[in-house]
């Protein structure tokens, strides 16, 4: 009888190990204080965010969060104000572009965020008009350039691509006229004759091309090793991330995944996208803009460090940053390169 016991006993421990082990391998995560969560996320009607467009449209992320956490998807359409609301502590994960991802971590002393994965890489280039005679950089002198916002990332890109072609700057007694302008109203100025060329992400370079008649004079890639810069990162609120780890790496393995989907079915990702453009903004893009956009980026989950620093220096050469920035702690890479191993990926940097 005490033997039955024993191996009864044993039994029960056994079957209650294996439960609890297949159980939380298939469970959403839970908050590490326990009880349900709330993650607000971040991210633009812009075909560089794609994964997350695929992913909420899909339902990925809420597959891979669970039931217990409610995902509250909140749209923006430039980077600093999702950085505006991260240190207001509206929102705790966002896709967004290196540079207000930098400004942001300056800002707060290294405080308030943390970059955990790349999203885009590429998208991004300077288109001219053909009227305007700009074959080389030095026709640049005396010409109207415009980029999306001051201080974002293709607005540093163009004001480093000037000045390391001995180009100098109106405002500082120069020739060269940069006009930070919203993305769309760059494509009517542009069509109007009012700018003579802009360095914009995609799917604004193509819809130039295609919507302005406009030219291809550079193409961002052809500035960096391998063709490689970042364009889009996740950052996630500091805060959150000691909080909810388990939360985030859950939105991270279905980051990868959809990353892997698209790389795999691009015209299906393409379309599921520009879908979603519609839904979110009312219009969706000619299949044309779309196809130009997806030919000059790829998607990755690979945060491509080198070039964010490089345009951090750059930011701080233009006058952004007010001092040479120490982005040691910028990345917290250990979630992601933890789903990369469990599904046998080489790790990043």
């Amino acid at each position: 009888m005490k033997r039955t016991l024993q191996i009864l006993a044993t039994w029960v421990v056994c079957a209650t190990l294996v439960i609890v082990s297949t159980s939380c391998a298939g469970q959403p995560p839970a908050s590490k204080a326990g009880g349900p969560v709330t993650m607000r996320v971040g991210y633009f009607p812009n075909i560089t965010h794609s994964q997350a467009l695929v992913g909420v449209a899909r339902g990925d992320f809420q597959k891979a969060l669970g039931q217990n956490v409610t995902l509250d998807v909140k749209i923006f359409n430039a980077g600093p104000s999702a950085i505006e609301a991260m240190f207001a502590g509206q929102l705790d994960l966002s896709y967004i572009g290196p540079n207000p991802a930098v400004n942001g971590y300056v800002q707060s002393k290294g405080e308030a965020l943390r970059v955990i994965a790349g999203a885009t890489s590429g998208g991004a280039s300077l288109i001219v008009r053909p009227q305007a005679n700009i074959s080389k950089p030095e026709d640049f002198a005396g010409k109207k350039i415009a980029s999306p916002q001051m201080g974002n990332t293709q607005d540093v890109a163009l004001r480093a691509y000037l000045t390391m072609h001995g180009l100098k700057l109106a405002e500082k007694g120069g020739n060269v006229q940069v006009v930070p302008t919203d993305n769309p109203q760059i494509l009517d100025l542009f069509k109007l004759g009012q700018i003579d060329g802009a360095w914009v992400p995609e799917p604004w370079a193509t819809r130039l091309i295609v919507d302005g008649g406009g030219q291809l004079l550079l193409d961002e890639r052809d500035l960096w090793p391998n063709g490689d810069f970042v364009t889009g990162n996740i950052i996630v609120s500091t805060k959150f991330l000691q909080e909810h780890p388990d939360v985030v790496k859950a939105w991270l393995r279905a980051h990868v995944e959809v990353t892997q989907w698209e790389l795999a079915n691009p015209d299906q990702a393409k379309q599921l996208a520009n879908d979603e453009i519609k839904r979110l903004t009312g219009k969706a893009l000619p299949m044309e803009v779309v196809d130009g956009a997806w030919s000059r980026m790829r998607i990755t989950y690979d945060p491509i460090s080198s070039s964010l620093f490089k345009s951090a220096e750059d930011a701080y050469t233009a006058g952004f940053l007010k001092e040479k920035p120490n982005l040691s702690g910028i990345y917290d890479l250990t979630l992601l390169n933890e789903v990369l191993k469990e599904k046998g990926l080489p790790s990043v940097k």
